[in-house]
């Protein structure tokens, strides 16, 4: 591949970075402000998909600059651009359902809201085409800020408390990581990613290189959620839906797994990065959080946080598939970052028309759910089967080639950990399916309890969402049947059967439906989309 100078890698950075700067020029007028953040997000795409579709051998480079000798630089790589183009599209689909979203329930600081958005995106963008560690380290620190005035959004003790939790975990990754690309820098007097790992590396002392490595894996891996590093992404759920869908599809713990890729593929490479002995112990810890994440995951009510659990456990599907650093399982890790982004998202969305629909946010109060929210719960269970690994959505490809990838390694018994992993998804899932579409409401008006859930009681057993007749109110405008008033509160005993287009508003539904389009298209046809392509390059371009 020959490098050749151009804006384009810088253009995907400014776009959304100018963004901000329209959203806050046109917060008199609600209606520009978000015509602002849809033409940025459309552009976004633009700028990525032109750098996606260019024919050649050709390499995008944008170069910035140096700091104390390291070059600021920008390249759109295979990764980055694999990385930019999910990134670019979900800012797209997220921005439609954020709209709908912030309007329908009234949020306040919308203009912060979306300027924030737009902020981490550029972010984002910034990490994807990061041309060496430096400037990796630049934009992943930029992210923690920018993500920070989401997960506060709603200035609530609560939300300040896990705004603190964020902010300690990740920003204190950031110094491990800064003291990884210091020794890195040390040793090989460069910082840049290269194919296959930097050659200075494999002939460097020993004993500082592991120590580099172990300072780089844990500081990306605080956003990548390994355990015990994970314990601020629950809590981030405190924040609105639409930012939980971007922390858990793409930006944050993202950029986490992608960075951990760009060191052990990029930085250390496959070969060296098993040299050294360190392949093993970070494949037995992505694989131990598979576990772990899945099992705890099972036990939780609230469905956000339930979901934040299952993110935890399929992020390490992807870092186990780069530990293992076969050709099939590093395809298989590519292929679930896309994967997986699709659905999760998908299910984040369902999540939030719940909330917004019914008012309800707890597994054990979602009985029946389905007949008030028919197609958007049908994308809940399209998403969550491609999560457990069921054929025609796109999470059966990507594991189907990170179990090949492990069957094929020097250490097959990991086979064994994406199989229980893989059941541990089913346990979880399919009794929130059930519940929605087979599960009735009791009498007292919470629904049916979570078969594995320890059950959520607050109020004397009722919802901790206050319903009335104004805002979700009984058989008329609140899309539920029957209803009785006890303690305080109107409960439901069944749900009002709806149709696709009287469910909900089309800015919330679009979005659900446009995402698991796309996870039941890549479970189809995987390589309709240029992310199968990107995959192969990668894999190319690290095994040659």
């Amino acid at each position: 591949m020959t490098d050749v100078s151009s804006v384009l890698p810088l253009a995907a950075v400014a776009v959304p970075t100018l963004a901000i700067v329209c959203i806050y020029a046109t917060r008199a007028w609600p209606n520009l402000r978000e015509a602002s953040t849809l033409l940025a997000a459309v552009a976004t795409l633009g700028v990525v998909w032109a750098m996606t579709r260019a024919t050649g051998s050709e390499t995008y480079v944008s170069t910035l600059g140096s700091v104390a000798g390291i070059e600021f630089v920008l390249r759109a790589d295979s990764a980055g651009l694999l990385f930019a183009l999910l990134a670019s599209v979900l800012w797209l689909v997220t921005s439609v359902y954020s709209i709908g979203y912030v309007r329908k329930l009234g949020e306040h600081a919308q203009t912060r809201y979306f300027a924030a958005f737009a902020a981490s995106i550029a972010a984002t963008m910034g990490v994807a085409f990061a041309a060496n560690l430096f400037t990796l380290f630049v934009f992943y620190e930029l992210l923690t800020l920018a993500t920070y005035p989401l997960v506060v959004h709603k200035e609530s003790a609560e939300a300040r408390a896990a705004g603190r939790t964020y902010v300690a975990y990740t920003l204190g990754g950031g110094v491990l990581v800064f003291a990884g690309i210091v020794i890195v820098g040390a040793l090989t007097g460069t910082v840049t990613f290269d194919a296959g790992g930097i050659a200075g590396l494999a002939s460097a002392d020993p004993t500082l290189a592991r120590v580099a490595f172990a300072l780089l894996v844990v500081g990306f891996g605080v956003k990548t959620a390994i355990v015990p590093l994970h314990g601020w992404l629950p809590t981030a759920m405190v924040a609105p839906t639409p930012v939980s869908g971007l922390l858990h599809a793409v930006a944050v713990v993202k950029s986490g797994v992608f960075a951990l890729g760009r060191t052990v593929l990029y930085v250390f490479g496959p070969e060296t990065t098993w040299d050294l002995g360190m392949g093993l112990p970070l494949a037995v810890a992505a694989a131990a959080t598979m576990i772990v994440a899945g099992v705890v995951g099972i036990r939780q009510d609230n469905l956000k946080r339930g979901l934040a659990y299952s993110t935890i456990s399929q992020l390490s599907y992807i870092a186990l598939g780069l530990a293992i650093a076969t050709p099939v399982a590093v395809f298989g890790a590519f292929l679930h970052v896309v994967a997986h982004a699709f659905m999760k998202i998908t299910l984040f969305f369902a999540a939030g028309v719940v909330y917004v629909e019914t008012g309800e946010k707890y597994v054990s109060d979602i009985a029946g759910v389905g007949r008030r929210l028919p197609a958007t719960m049908t994308a809940f269970a399209i998403a969550a089967a491609g999560l457990v690994g069921f054929p025609f959505v796109a999470g059966f490809v990507s594991k189907f080639y990170l179990v090949l990838g492990a069957g094929d390694s020097t250490t097959p018994w990991f086979v064994a950990a994406y199989l229980v992993a893989g059941v541990l998804k089913l346990l979880y899932f399919w009794p929130i399916v059930y519940a929605a579409f087979f599960g009735e409401r009791d009498g007292k008006g919470a629904a049916s309890r979570h078969p594995f859930a320890p059950g959520h009681v607050t109020d004397g057993g009722f919802s901790s969402v206050e319903m009335d007749d104004a805002s979700y109110g009984g058989a008329t405008d609140g899309g539920v049947g029957a209803s009785a008033a006890v303690g305080g509160y109107t409960q439901s005993m069944t749900w009002e059967r709806r149709t696709l287009t009287t469910e909900t508003i089309p800015a919330l539904l679009v979005p659900v439906l446009v995402t698991v389009a796309f996870a039941v298209a890549l479970g189809i046809a995987p390589t309709l989309l240029p992310f199968w392509e990107l995959a192969e390059a990668v894999v190319t371009e690290v095994f040659g």
